[in-house]
C-alpha cells in the first residue's frame, strides 16, 4: 500500500468518524430544528459529487468515506425534509 493510500484512509476515517456522533443524535432525537436545509442539501450534493470524483479516480478510500457519508447525510436530509416544523 502506497503513503498516500494509508493517508488517504486515515483521513478517511477521521472525517466520516466524526460525522457519526451527529447522525447518531438525529436519527435518536428526531430533532431536525438546528439543522439547515440549504446547508445539508448542499452537503450531500458535494458528498455525492466527491463520491463520483473517487469512483473517477479509482480512489478507493475517497469512495469508501464519500459512501458512507453521503448514506448519513442523505438519512438526515430525508428527516429534515419529513420532520421540519
Amino acid at each position: 500500500m502506497q503513503a498516500s493510500d494509508i493517508v488517504g484512509y486515515f483521513a478517511a476515517i477521521l472525517t466520516t468518524a466524526s460525522f457519526i456522533p451527529q447522525a447518531l443524535h438525529t436519527f435518536q432525537t428526531k430533532d431536525v430544528s438546528g439543522i439547515s436545509l440549504g446547508m445539508y442539501s448542499s452537503f450531500t450534493v458535494g458528498v455525492s459529487l466527491w463520491l463520483v470524483y473517487g469512483v473517477l479516480l479509482q480512489a478507493w478510500p475517497i469512495v469508501i468515506a464519500n459512501t458512507i457519508t453521503l448514506s448519513m447525510a442523505g438519512a438526515i436530509l430525508t428527516m429534515k425534509l419529513r420532520y421540519q416544523s
